[in-house]
């Protein structure tokens, strides 16, 4: 049995490239407290291909989180999905790339089943927020990527251990047969980031979840994670889905964006679109608060007027409403608009698009990235 890490391939068949790996709809995820009810997931829905990078994106507090925790079903006790429904195309069965695929509705499995624990790390596997919390302290960080390919794979210790080797070798890591004895305070930011993204590795995911890989590392360190990132997705086909409140790092990343704001999907489409025609006030001003190479020196940035909705209190209507420029009293406050299409693959959750009260307001939004030269 060959022990060398190798980059799982995709199946040749192309009518299969345009079918999503992982489909999310109108996906709900609550939280039941003794203060009242949070609507942290409230209808999400989005589709991820094969081979494609979906950047999700909005402020602290918007459900991006919790949305990818609700489709590995390892929601907090207080949390449970409310309606809605998560299909990935499994091939548990075998890995043979040519291997017929079984649909799979993750939602409708127990959060402790058998099916789902063998999904989670071979099939979907999660780059955490911070690498520090995600390691244990008193055991090494190959021990950690040890267990996992133990846990997936039909090999032994040994075969492990070279395993682990290999995939720290090719995710950068200088003198793998030393580091995977190390711990991971003895570790710097970087070398962590990078052992946790071999650990997401180490059994050939078809889709990984990066939840904020960069927010705790230096720009230096943040860039050469990036790369490392759309490297390894280019070599190997992997699926991402990419979550940040970073939009420069979503026009270097990803391929679809889907934009949140409490819990909901305010727009979403490919990121060319997205970039340089953005249709939700809520897009534009995220767009526009962020510098490019043509601001103006000295001069202060635009902020979004006011703050997010305390989760208690959700305003009615569109939930963007209190800090919208283009509120509509009577329209905006009275009811929820729905995704409407408008344009090529790309939807918009506003009155101002709707055909009730089509209104289309064009506001130019600064360039914060090429989205064509990505690394």
């Amino acid at each position: 049995m060959s022990t060398s890490f190798k980059p799982a391939t995709q199946p040749n068949t192309s009518s299969l490239a345009h079918e999503p790996l992982l489909r999310v709809e109108d996906l709900k995820a609550y939280f039941f407290m003794d203060e009242g009810t949070v609507r942290a997931v409230d209808g999400v829905s989005f589709d991820v291909l094969p081979g494609k990078v979906v950047g999700i994106v909005g402020e602290s507090g918007c459900g991006k989180s919790v949305t990818m925790k609700a489709i590995l079903q390892i929601l907090e006790p207080s949390a449970r999905i409310v309606s809605g429904k998560v299909t990935l195309r499994s091939r548990l069965n075998s890995q043979d790339p040519n291997s017929p695929e079984e649909l799979v509705e993750l939602t409708r499995l127990h959060p402790n089943s058998r099916k789902i624990r063998k999904i989670r790390g071979s099939e979907i596997a999660l780059i955490p927020q911070e690498p520090m919390a995600a390691f244990s302290p008193v055991y090494t960080v190959g021990s950690h990527i040890i267990e996992t390919i133990l846990l997936h794979q039909d090999v032994s210790k040994e075969e492990a251990r070279k395993i682990a080797i290999d995939v720290f070798r090719s995710v950068g890591i200088s003198m793998p047969e030393q580091r995977i004895d190390a711990y991971s305070w003895e570790l710097s930011g970087g070398l962590r980031q990078r052992a946790i993204i071999a650990m997401a590795l180490s059994c050939n995911p078809r889709l990984l979840i990066a939840d904020e890989p960069t927010t705790a590392i230096d720009v230096t360190t943040q860039a050469q994670i990036l790369k490392l990132l759309r490297k390894l997705q280019q070599e190997r086909q992997t699926s991402i889905i990419f979550i940040t409140h970073d939009l420069g790092v979503i026009a270097q990343m990803a391929d679809e964006v889907v934009v949140m704001y409490l819990g909901m999907v305010m727009e979403k489409g490919p990121v060319h679109q997205i970039f340089k025609q953005a249709k939700h006030p809520y897009t534009q001003a995220l767009l526009r608060s962020i510098p490019s190479v043509q601001s103006t020196p000295r001069l202060k940035l635009p902020t979004i007027a006011g703050s997010i909705a305390h989760p208690f209190n959700r305003p009615t209507g569109c939930p963007f409403h209190p800090r919208c420029a283009h509120f509509m009293r009577g329209v905006c406050d009275a009811n929820q608009p729905a995704l409407t299409p408008v344009a090529e693959g790309q939807f918009v959750s506003c009155f101002l698009y709707s055909s009730e009260t089509m209104a289309p307001v064009d506001v130019q939004t600064p360039a914060v990235a090429s989205t064509e030269n990505r690394q």
